[in-house]
């Protein structure tokens, strides 16, 4: 699978981490920078990637920055990205579980290469159980359709 990821400076050194478990895995990251650990605002970052999920260019995608929180913001302002703050392995789960998540966002600061990477497998191995938990999934984009209309 190819997997879209950014991040801010924040993140850049858990991102370049991420790509390499992202490649050990079997799967091919394309990144959408930043590119340093120099000062950027993760907002345009974060853009480039769910503009690639949220189109169905891709199916899902990585943000980090350093509390995973700002990345997530801005991904979940389009309407076809679920993005997930994660930061241990259930939550990977349950977000894939029961919220269908296409975005996994991860706190830089706060993960190590082998949470990450424990993490990355839990999240990419982990099924959507539908049944009811696709009800509320749909009533997430019901609610923007109709804040949409307003």
């Amino acid at each position: 699978m190819i997997i879209p990821i950014a991040s801010d400076h924040a993140g850049y050194e858990a991102k370049e981490a991420t790509k390499k478990i992202i490649e050990e895995l079997g799967h091919m990251p394309v990144d959408f920078g930043t590119h340093s650990p120099d000062s950027v605002d993760y907002p345009d970052f974060a853009v480039q990637v769910a503009k690639k999920v949220n189109s169905g260019e891709h199916e899902s995608g990585i943000l980090i920055c350093g509390s995973g929180q700002g990345m997530c913001m801005t991904a979940n302002k389009f309407p076809n990205v679920r993005g997930a703050l994660v930061y241990s392995v259930e939550v990977a789960k349950l977000s894939r579980q029961h919220n269908n998540a296409n975005m996994l966002c991860l706190p830089g600061r706060e993960l190590n290469p082998d949470q990450i990477k424990e993490i990355l497998e839990a999240w990419l191995d982990t099924e959507f159980e539908g049944g009811r938990h696709e009800r509320r999934v749909s009533k997430i984009h019901t609610l923007i359709d109709k804040l949409a209309d307003r």
